[in-house]
């Protein structure tokens, strides 16, 4: 019954891929059959519905923090903060170093606003546009764009899915990331390599289009809309809670939607609840997005899937795989069990949310130190996810600048990271395999 089950929800998911309809749709089935599941193994509804209550209110603070998420970045479209840092920016960029500049700023804006799929909304489409003028490659611009936007969404003090395993693991996110900025450094410089190399490599044509004067058409380019952004990086740098270091940038920003942009503020509230919205429509296809509504979706994602592992926790469905892989983990390594266990959770998962919460579901428990739990999600289901053709992880970022799946074969840097640390694994696992056969031929000695 438990395999018939999981079959059917994997089963739904992937019609649901297939067919385009909403990811959202699947998993709301998939939470009515595993419902349906524990109620024939005897959990009453009133119980269920405790069950699901409970999983909501375990992520409250991630789905507050994903109204923050929205509110921040609608203004920071707004304020003219995105629109200075990438006119500053553009003017860095030359022909030959393109596509490392595609892949730093995708990172640098990723960090900023802890979304990949808004940093491929906004700096990804700025890219595509560059690339497209100077003759390179879309598939290349799609491996540098993913690889940058995904940097910041595992890293970033403001991200969704940092929050989220932060949450899950109960651990400090300003901890994680200090490890996880440990565990990507070798990553991180060889994919600036690689993106070097082929930018050399690869012909270029035409010139790097004016940003500058396009963004000028909607926005006043001052230095004071960088404000937004330093408040964000100076209150992180100062372990300010989450929470307070988006809500400062936040009260940054409106004075300058008002004075700086001039809108009004009988505006604000839609801006806030709707996004921004940019009179020129050239403008607007790189600009567009943010707001209370661009986190529904995601909020909806968390609260069905956290509903999820008060199920499976209380039906005992996922027993039989925990117990495959800590005898795998105890074999091996928990890194490699966690590993392997999220590329099979996200090629069922379709989404990055589910696939984390199903890999800390079935790996939560293969170490004693929640901190080595958080920093093996983050190097394995964070990023895997996005290299699964039929999840919408890789596949919305790709659709927003119109670059081809096979993008994702160049995103290095989603691949450098879990294989740095299943080296790292292999060499420790290896070191103590023969510390423990020393140990075991010193005990045999001495007897």
């Amino acid at each position: 019954m438990e395999i018939l089950t999981l079959c059917i929800f994997c089963v739904l998911l992937l019609v649901c891929v297939v067919t385009g309809a909403p990811i959202l749709l699947a998993l709301a089935l998939g939470l009515l059959l595993f419902l349906l599941y524990a109620r024939r193994t005897g959990v009453s509804w009133d119980e269920l519905l405790r069950i699901c209550g409970r999983g909501v209110w375990t992520v409250r603070n991630i789905l507050i923090t994903f109204g923050l998420i929205g509110f921040l970045t609608a203004l920071w479209r707004a304020a003219g903060t995105i629109s200075v840092i990438v006119s500053y920016a553009a003017a860095l960029i030359r022909p030959s170093v393109f596509l490392l500049m595609t892949f730093l700023l995708n990172c640098l804006v990723s960090v900023l606003t802890g979304t990949a799929f808004g940093s491929a909304a906004t700096m990804g489409v700025i890219c595509a546009t560059i690339g497209a003028a100077l003759g390179v490659d879309i598939t290349l611009v799609g491996g540098a764009v993913l690889s940058g936007v995904y940097f910041g969404d595992r890293c970033s003090p403001v991200s969704t899915s940092a929050l989220l395993v932060s949450s899950l693991t109960d651990t400090d996110i300003f901890r994680n990331i200090r490890r996880m900025l440990s565990t990507a450094l070798v990553p991180f410089l060889l994919s600036c390599g690689i993106w070097l190399g082929i930018g050399f490599a690869v012909p270029h044509e035409g010139v790097v289009p004016d940003l500058r004067a396009l963004f000028a058409r909607e926005f006043v380019l001052h230095a004071m809309a960088l404000l937004p952004a330093l408040v964000m990086l100076l209150l992180s740098l100062l372990h300010v809670h989450v929470k307070m270091t988006m809500f400062v940038s936040i009260l940054t920003a409106l004075p300058l939607c008002v004075l700086l942009q001039r809108i009004p503020l009988a505006e604000l509230p839609a801006l806030l609840l709707l996004g921004f919205h940019a009179g020129d429509p050239d403008v607007a296809v790189m600009i567009d997005g943010g707001g209370l509504s661009s986190m529904l979706r995601v909020a909806g994602i968390v609260c069905i899937s956290s509903s999820y592992s008060g199920i499976f926790e209380r039906t005992g469905l996922l027993k039989g795989l925990k117990r495959t892989i800590r005898a795998f983990s105890d074999r091996f390594a928990p890194f490699i069990a966690m590993l392997i266990t999220s590329v099979a959770a996200s090629m069922v998962a379709c989404n990055q949310t589910l696939s984390v919460i199903l890999t800390h579901q079935l790996c939560g428990d293969l170490r004693q130190d929640p901190y080595e739990t958080a920093i093996d999600l983050e190097d394995s289901a964070i990023l895997v996810a996005p290299l699964v053709p039929w999840s919408i992880a890789g596949g919305v970022p790709l659709a927003s600048v119109g670059a081809p799946a096979a993008s994702i074969l160049l995103a290095f840097y989603l691949y450098l990271v879990p294989l740095w640390r299943l080296l790292v694994s292999l060499r420790f696992s290896e070191k103590n395999r023969g510390a423990k056969e020393e140990n075991r031929d010193r005990t045999s000695a001495g007897q």
